[in-house]
């Protein structure tokens, strides 16, 4: 507790602070620009098979000659008889039924005036390829999350901030000038990586330079600035239209963040923990003159010492503890016992569902029909009543209350979708924004919900699995939306079902808030379970288990044992 009592004496959140936290806010929009811009990027237009007897034709034709031209609900051929002026007058009937596949086409611009699909024909037999680059996309962000945030903890916050801020210009613009699929595509699981090493290493910097009680506070509106570059991507698509200068638009305002190296500090909270207390306390003391807090440097260096003695003690406690009990947990012990097992897969299963629909909704705009940028600039807006209806209840009505709740209402709403009649779209687009404002607080609850939900001695490494599971879903998004050309429906249908499903079985999950944090796998194992072991999670009072009696699914497995009520 030494540096966040450090942090109080320093203004808490004083001038400085509001500052920097600003600062390291903005770098939510371009990450917001990058994982949104697949939607104008790859926008699928209308389109038809060119016809023998076209050059440059418009996308438009006369009813009669489409008759004539294309089988019924047929794009990607056309009729293989001899296009002469009598047949298309309908003079002489058509010869044969018979088809030919396209060898080029006609795309309706009316919306879009380019985009890597018109321009690459991915459409068709080509059109998975689309969904791929998106899916790889999301691959990229999958992978950056592991490696940038590896980086961090190693080198430090700020030279991985940058380097990701770096490499996400050169290979945003590589993807706005790439000359064919591959390139673009590598170019974008590559921007794909860096918006994990810039969004996490900012959420992360931004935490850690806030006190306890800010913290809830500082998460959340990290996320509301990526709200504002989702919204913001829709007025860059609304004035470029070009989808290679969209690409470049969006990658260029990363080039303001190059000048915060001289202006945003290492996380003293990193410092510390790397031993280099001098240029912590000197980063505080800025902050201090800044707030116009004055606090000597010997003041300064007692609080942080009582924090390390603090950490050093309750390293030492777990070492001993380790030493006495064998390997050390891992997430695979959260498989190894019931009760630990039914949890952990209810919480993937609502990371899987939470983030696949949200990443579905937020790609799949361009179907619902109507004004497609208006639609988008609305899915992004509906985040921010989200999360700040968050803010309101999170810690007031409980975290499984509203998870479920949110997830039955997004699922309820996107069903409705599916039954509404598609001449009332302006319904059919409300109930998928109320979808979307309900997942979108949904996925603001889960993480909070599930650190609370996994034992101290695994949390971390549970919640980056859980991420992991997210990813996966997210990666699979893009192939969801591609059901559309199946049934325009579908995609909504499915997340509707998902998440109803997820929302419902989120019941069977133990509320956590006003509860005491679980510690070891033991607590992990007991909470939850209608046993007395409730009297001590909610009373603190000590319950003693048999002597040497093993938790089922360890003994001799890894030498856990329970006593004395702790693994």
């Amino acid at each position: 507790m030494g540096y966040d009592e450090a942090i109080i004496h320093l203004g808490d959140f004083g001038r400085y602070q509001k500052i920097i936290y600003f600062l390291i806010c903005l770098t939510s929009i371009p990450v917001a620009f990058h994982k949104l811009a697949g939607v104008f990027l790859l926008a699928k237009p209308d389109f038809r098979c060119a016809l023998p007897f076209e050059n440059g034709s418009i996308y438009e034709l006369p009813t009669h000659l489409w008759n004539l031209s294309y089988p019924e609900n047929e794009r990607c051929s056309y009729y293989d008889v001899d296009y002469t002026e009598e047949y298309l007058n309908g003079s002489i009937p058509r010869s044969s039924n018979e088809t030919k596949t396209c060898s080029s086409y006609v795309y309706d611009r009316s919306k879009y005036l380019n985009s890597a699909v018109t321009e690459w024909n991915l459409v068709c037999g080509r059109d998975f390829m689309a969904a791929t680059s998106d899916s790889l996309f999301m691959l990229g962000v999958l992978l950056g999350s592991i490696v940038f945030g590896q980086l961090s903890d190693k080198y430090g916050r700020k030279p991985i901030l940058f380097a990701s801020l770096v490499i996400q210009v050169l290979f945003g613009v590589l993807a706005g000038v790439a000359p064919e699929y591959f390139t673009y595509t590598f170019a974008r699981l590559m921007v794909g990586a860096t918006t994990s090493g810039v969004f996490l290493v900012a959420y992360v910097v931004a935490m850690e330079m806030v006190g306890p009680d800010k913290r809830l506070y500082a998460g959340i509106f990290v996320m509301m600035f990526f709200s504002v570059g989702f919204m913001l991507t829709a007025v860059f698509a609304y004035f470029v239209h070009d989808w290679r200068w969209l690409q470049i638009a969006l990658t260029l305002p990363g080039l303001i963040f190059m000048f915060y190296y001289w202006i945003i500090p290492e996380s003293a909270r990193w410092l510390l923990l790397k031993g280099r207390k001098d240029c912590a306390i000197a980063n505080m003391q800025k902050a201090a003159r800044f707030n116009k807090v004055e606090i000597s440097d010997e003041a300064l260096s007692e609080l942080l010492d009582e924090g390390e003695n603090s950490e050093e003690k309750a390293k030492q406690k777990l070492e001993d503890q380790e030493l006495d009990e064998g390997p050390p947990p891992s997430v695979w012990d959260l498989f190894c016992y019931p009760n630990l097992r039914r949890k952990t897969l209810l919480i993937f299963l609502d990371w899987l569902v939470t983030s696949g629909v949200y990443y579905g909704l937020s790609w799949n705009t361009s179907n619902l029909g109507g004004n497609v940028l208006l639609n988008f600039v609305i899915s992004g807006a509906v985040e921010i009543p989200a999360y700040i209806f968050l803010l309101l209840t999170l810690n007031r009505w409980g975290r499984r209350s509203i998870l479920c709740g949110c997830l039955v209402m997004a699922g309820l709403s996107l069903l409705a979708t599916v039954i509404i009649p598609q001449r009332m779209h302006t319904l059919i687009v409300a109930c998928a924004m109320l979808g979307k404002l309900a997942i979108t607080a949904s996925y603001g609850t889960v993480y909070i919900f599930s650190a609370e939900q996994f034992p101290t001695v695994v949390r971390n490494v549970a919640l980056g699995a859980a991420s992991m599971v997210a990813r996966i879903s997210g990666m699979m998004a893009p192939f969801l939306n591609f059901l559309a050309t199946i049934w325009k429906p579908l995609p909504l249908l499915i997340c509707g079902s998902l998440t109803l499903v997820a929302g419902l079985l989120s019941l069977l999950l133990p509320e956590t808030h006003n509860k005491p944090m679980l510690e070891t796998i033991a607590d992990g194992e007991r909470f939850g379970k209608k046993t007395k072991a409730d009297v001590y999670l909610e009373t603190g009072q000590e319950l003693r288990a048999p002597e040497a009696q093993p938790l089922k699914g360890s003994g001799e497995t890894n030498g856990s044992t329970i006593a004395n009520g702790h693994k």
